[in-house]
């Protein structure tokens, strides 16, 4: 099984900045893809950035330029790095891990970001 844990949740004022971890555990022994995503109430999930294991990044639209997703292998934690904080980025953020290609995905319990004056 595979566990992840999120932290680094908070409020946070407009402009401001917050970094999210998310540690895995549990019998994991690569990554091909991690993601992190996000749900305000009343919206769909969508997915707000991803690393695969070559290092390949993507984000969504709306995060671009100012959210940053990273990981140390070591202490096997994929991190989010949001700058630039908007109240529409308030919202549950979640971290995904998907070991294998076409395999199963593991979430996190998510973490709270609320951005407001």
């Amino acid at each position: 099984q595979v566990q992840l844990v999120e932290s680094g949740g908070g409020l946070v004022q407009p402009g401001g900045s917050l970094k999210l971890s998310c540690v895995a555990s549990g019998r994991i022994f690569s990554i091909y893809r991690m993601a992190w995503y996000r749900q305000a109430p009343g919206n769909q999930r969508e997915l707000v950035a991803t690393m695969t294991d070559d290092g390949s990044t993507n984000y969504a639209d709306s995060v671009k330029g100012r959210f940053t997703i990273s990981r140390d292998n070591t202490k096997k934690t994929v991190y989010l790095q949001m700058n630039s904080l908007e109240p529409e980025d308030t919202a549950v953020y979640y971290c995904n891990v998907r070991p294998l290609r076409n395999g199963p995905n593991y979430w996190g319990q998510g973490t709270q970001v609320t951005v407001s004056s």
